[in-house]
């Protein structure tokens, strides 16, 4: 098999290694296979690829997107490096409020794969960090979300002090006051 899936303390995040086959002109990889994602927990249809860069200390987080335009997302990392967050917001969830976070990088070709009900944040560790992320819904404005990057309730043990952040995300909200329509099922 090309990947190796390994399920993470919450419940449904994942962290997907694929097999590297390395020569001397460069290297080859499987970054998707559904038929082996969906034998090990992620069977999502991915409709939408975003690819985003930042420069060193950006934060990005923590999104989601509410239902019925909630997102399920791959994450990996094209260039650079990234401490990335999942954040679990499902009501009644026993891991509500609870984070796992994996450094990511284009030497290690880690995927983070966070499905819907949990909100998704990173921070670039290194200049220049490009990622590729894979949806499961297209993007809907209206129907997006953030919480705060410090909420007190969720502390995320970020790798900065001081992020650089969009206005959008230092105007996050807290966890307790969002609007969230995800309820957990067992």
């Amino acid at each position: 098999m090309p990947f190796t899936f390994k399920k993470l303390e919450v419940p449904g995040v994942i962290l997907v290694e694929p097999r590297i086959f390395p020569d001397d002109r460069g290297f080859f990889a499987e970054i998707f296979k559904a038929s082996d994602f969906k034998a090990n927990g992620i069977p999502e249809n991915f409709v939408q690829v975003n690819h985003s860069r930042s420069q060193k200390n950006v934060l990005r987080g923590l999104h989601f997107q509410l239902n019925p335009k909630a997102q399920a997302k791959l994450v990996s990392v094209v260039r650079g490096e990234i401490f990335d967050v999942a954040v679990d917001i499902r009501k009644g969830s026993p891991t509500f409020g609870r984070w796992v976070a994996q450094r990511l990088s284009d030497t290690n070709k880690r995927m983070l794969y966070i499905p819907v009900g949990f909100a998704h944040g990173f921070c670039a560790l290194t200049d220049d960090v490009e990622i590729m992320y894979y949806c499961s819904e297209e993007y809907a404005p209206a129907m997006e979300r953030n919480i705060i990057w410090n909420d007190p309730q969720v502390k995320v043990e970020w790798p900065v002090e001081v992020p650089l952040l969009s206005p959008k995300d230092a105007g996050g909200k807290f966890l307790k006051d969002i609007d969230n329509n995800f309820e957990f099922k067992d």
